[in-house]
């Protein structure tokens, strides 16, 4: 049986679903294949979106158009925002989910999402001729013929799972590992290589003794994921069920040692590498021999369900060294679990041989996203699904297709005028994800973090609308609804930040409030931006003193549902002034040599101009522009400057 497609997704995890779902959206016929409809964006870990950096992709997958950030909302358990302690620029949104409804409301978006059709199916094989994906063959002998194929199998490919000396085929616990695929794709010339993730014990809630644990609420604010103010009544029904928090002892980790010798990770079973940000615990006493406690995170799974997730307990240790250990914490006298922790090792391919379109630079309109390309985390899965999925309907929207035999003109405008949606650096999180992967390449698996990003004051978890849902719309993907209101916002936050450039005010009717406010009084009148900029001041806690401001908010924002969310956005605004004035030009600067473009315009082997190993690495990535060429390992300063003479700069 032959089907026909524009789009074929391969894998329905979190990159498969944002790209199934973005490119159904743009108008192109999508099919989505998966092996278990029931395990749609199955969360394989931690039951949780968001954190340090992760939490602003999942902000700007929303401001794009995309899903994760909704159905988090919907899911939420607990929300926090992390680092509120700390700059703007790393506050963090991060959210504890009920896994089963996370699944069930990903489902439910994607089978009433028009031009996508779901199919439950392992696709066996690439097809592929003269270095142009033409579809796929599935196991059960149907073949998908498509214009654009999309690889996103997670942890599937030939995936094998780790207890001590115990070796299991798999993708997840008890689902099958997906075989042939790998070697259906490497034949064709794409380098594939292995890594290794894991995932901790499931706990028996009931057996736990939490009189012996910190609690740890969720907050109780307007903060959430996505900007569309129809998700709040979901926030605001969440349960904030608790976390626990707990400490391993040198008791458990004396256990923990004598097990050693049978874990894969020590005994030589793994050769592949885990993610350096999330180790074992077994790691955790390796690098850090001289600690006697680690902390442990026991968080809720679902609403309904006694399962919790024991975040921190990371292994693939034997199952009775396992439960031994853990039951040596007094909290866990008692404990019962539902499945052992266990490591996971699976086929992911060279990131470096794609374009920041993520497509394939070795076969034409095949793509790749999600952990396949090196990367850990739901959010970074999702961010480059996104990614993939647009561009993957921009290469399907170009193909020709005649409006009768004797035609063979297309009618139809391609989508983004047939040119690669990508993000900048200075964009988005999203555009230095995917330009760290094909630059950069991987030999661990990646994992975002605000210090990777030069433009951190730019790429704010408040303001990812106002970057990009304009992009968005533009592309076809933001709805009009969504474009309408991130406009209101953006001119409400605009004449917020103006009304305080401008207004002055007097010390006599200030200093009262600026003294119990905890800051130096006022020797002579300023601007209420000044005002804004002390640490101890922002616009919440001095609109009380100040009857103009408390009128002026009122008529700028009115009614609108997200007072909250504009006057934080504009308080950032004006307190930052500077910095991001600042940043913006080091990032103009940057987009200067990211207009200069260079491939094709080098033969890097003859340059004997440049280093012998700036020859190898330019030769190796063919960087499209000069700033990308700069970034790359082993291109050095003087490098560039030698190719910028050669151009004639």
């Amino acid at each position: 049986m032959v089907f026909n497609y524009d789009v074929v997704v391969v894998g329905a995890g979190h990159a498969g679903c944002e790209a199934a779902a973005a490119a159904a959206n743009l108008g192109v016929k999508t099919c989505l294949i998966t092996m278990d409809m029931n395990k749609i964006a199955q969360m394989s870990c931690n039951p949780a979106i968001g954190g340090i950096a992760k939490g602003q992709i999942v902000r700007e997958i929303d401001a794009l158009g995309g899903y994760t950030g909704i159905v988090t909302d919907r899911c939420s358990l607990q929300f926090r925002m992390l680092n509120l302690s700390k700059g703007p620029a790393v506050w963090s949104p991060r959210s504890q989910c009920d896994r089963a409804k996370f699944i069930w409301t990903w489902r439910e978006i994607l089978e009433n999402t028009p031009n996508l059709q779901i199919w439950q199916d392992q696709v066996r094989e690439l097809i592929v001729e003269n270095q142009e994906v033409q579809g796929v063959r599935t196991y059960y002998g149907a073949e998908f013929r498509a214009k654009c194929v999309v690889i996103t199998a997670g942890t599937f490919l030939n995936g094998l799972m780790h207890i001590g000396r115990m070796k299991i085929p798999g993708g997840r616990c008890a689902e099958a590992a997906a075989l042939e695929l790998t070697e259906s794709i490497t034949k064709h010339g794409i380098r594939a290589g292995r890594m290794k993730t894991g995932t901790p014990v499931r706990i028996d809630k009931r057996s736990v003794d939490f009189s012996l644990m910190e609690k740890q609420d969720g907050d109780h604010d307007f903060h959430k994921f996505s900007y569309l103010p129809t998700e709040h009544t979901a926030v605001s029904e969440r349960n904030n069920l608790p976390c626990w928090i707990c400490y391993t002892n040198t008791e458990v980790h004396d256990i923990l040692r004598s097990g050693l010798p049978d874990s894969p990770l020590y005994n030589g079973q793994i050769q592949s590498i885990g993610p350096r940000y999330c180790p074992s615990i077994e790691t955790k006493l390796h690098t850090f021999p001289d600690k006697d406690e680690h902390m442990l995170f026991l968080e809720p799974e679902g609403e309904t369900t006694n399962e919790m997730y024991l975040n921190g307990f990371s292994s693939s240790l034997p199952l009775d060294i396992q439960l031994t250990a853990l039951r040596k914490i007094p909290a866990f006298k008692h404990l019962e679990i539902y499945r052992p922790g266990y490591a996971i090792e699976y086929d992911f391919f060279d990131p470096t041989q794609l374009t920041h379109s993520l497509e394939s630079k070795v076969v034409k309109n095949l793509f790749f996203a999600g952990q396949v390309n090196g990367t850990t985390g739901y959010e970074e899965a999702a961010g480059q699904g996104i990614i993939a999925g647009i561009n993957a309907a921009i290469n399907s929207s170009m193909a020709t297709q005649p409006t009768s035999p004797a035609c063979s003109e297309t009618t139809a405008v391609p989508l983004n005028n047939g040119q690669p949606f990508t993000l900048g650096r200075n964009e988005a999180y999203i555009g230095v994800l995917i330009d760290d992967l094909v630059t950069k390449g991987v030999d661990e698996p990646y994992r975002m973090f605000t210090s990777r990003a030069e433009y951190r004051i730019l790429l704010r978890q408040d303001d990812a609308d106002m970057r990009l849902t304009e992009r968005s719309y533009k592309l076809g993907l933001a709805s009009e609804e969504r474009y309408r209101l991130m406009q209101s916002k953006k001119e409400k936050v605009n004449a917020i930040t103006e009304f305080a450039a401008n207004f002055s005010l007097k010390p006599s009717l200030i200093n009262p409030a600026l003294e119990a406010l905890g800051t130096t009084p006022l020797r002579q009148g300023c601007k209420l931006e000044e005002l804004l900029g002390r640490p101890q001041i922002n616009i919440n806690n001095i609109a009380p003193h100040i009857d103009t401001l408390r009128k002026e908010l009122n008529r700028i924002i009115g009614d609108d549902s997200r007072h909250e969310e504009m006057i934080e956005a504009a308080a950032i605004q004006i307190k930052y002034k500077g910095y991001i004035y600042r940043e913006q030009q080091m990032a103009d600067k940057m987009i200067r040599l990211e207009s200069i473009k260079i491939q094709g315009k080098f033969d890097y082997p003859n340059m004997t101009q440049i280093s012998i190993e700036a020859r190898q690495k330019l030769q190796a990535i063919q960087p499209v522009t000069l700033a990308q060429a700069s970034r790359i390992p082993g291109v050095s300063p003087s490098d560039i400057n030698i190719m910028l003479v050669l151009m004639g700069r």
